[in-house]
């Protein structure tokens, strides 16, 4: 199975509403993130991955965001999105692995079993607690990513970065980990690597123009709301 580096992992994705959700773009953003060092990208959607696949070398930790009713599991969420994600190119499939309900009948063992056996590909887990951490190592996962603590119900109270999950799951678990969710620096990216982890995937603060521009102008708008109502 393909070998992770240790390193910086770089998300190319873009919100479905940006004119950046075009595979020939986030293909671009992977090529640029490769050629000044990132040593593996992070991929949604088979269109995507295909045409990441022809432009870099990396590993590709693929998956599909699906949302699927009657269940809030929406990264990777079923085997046949495993497929699609595998057969466009993805080296790594990452999946939910948090505790919520899944869809339809498959468990997250089968899912795992099945990713390893049909398809011979190594199993991200995306998780958002120990719990859900230990319970997918058990499973029989090969990576454990941090990429939902703060989204799911069970862990809405808190917000990136999860440095004691982190820690708690270095200190616990025999397992290649992943810290992804809220490194806006690299200062913060450095942090991650001191507390242990083996690799840190890095999104929003390099890829993420829309909400970027977003933060930088609700600030630049709310600063001219505010000099009118002093003045």
């Amino acid at each position: 199975m393909m070998h992770l580096p240790k390193g910086l992992i770089v998300s190319c994705q873009a919100p479905v509403s940006s004119p950046l959700d075009d595979p020939y773009i986030i293909a671009a953003m992977a090529q640029a993130a490769v050629n000044n060092g990132a040593v593996a990208v992070r991929i949604d959607t088979p269109n995507h991955i295909n045409a990441v696949r022809a432009k870099v070398q990396v590993p590709i930790i693929g998956l599909w965001k699906q949302v699927i009713t009657g269940s809030h599991i929406y990264i990777t969420p079923q085997f046949h999105h495993a497929v699609a994600v595998a057969e466009a190119g993805a080296d790594i499939i990452a999946i939910d692995a948090t505790t919520r309900n899944r869809p339809g009948d498959e468990k997250l063992p089968d899912v795992i079993n099945n990713i390893h056996q049909q398809l011979g590909k190594p199993v991200m887990a995306d998780v958002d607690t120990y719990q859900a951490a230990k319970l997918a190592v058990e499973a029989g996962v090969d990576i454990v990513g941090t990429t939902l603590f703060g989204y799911t119900s069970e862990t809405k109270s808190f917000a990136p970065p999860g440095w004691e999950l982190l820690t708690q799951i270095i200190e616990s678990l025999k397992i290649f980990v992943i810290y992804e969710g809220g490194v806006s620096s690299p200062e913060m990216a450095v942090k991650a690597l001191e507390l242990g982890t083996d690799a840190v995937v890095v999104g929003t603060a390099i890829t993420g123009i829309d909400l970027l521009v977003q933060a930088y102008n609700n600030n630049i708008t709310n600063f001219y709301k505010q000099s009118k109502i002093s003045t």
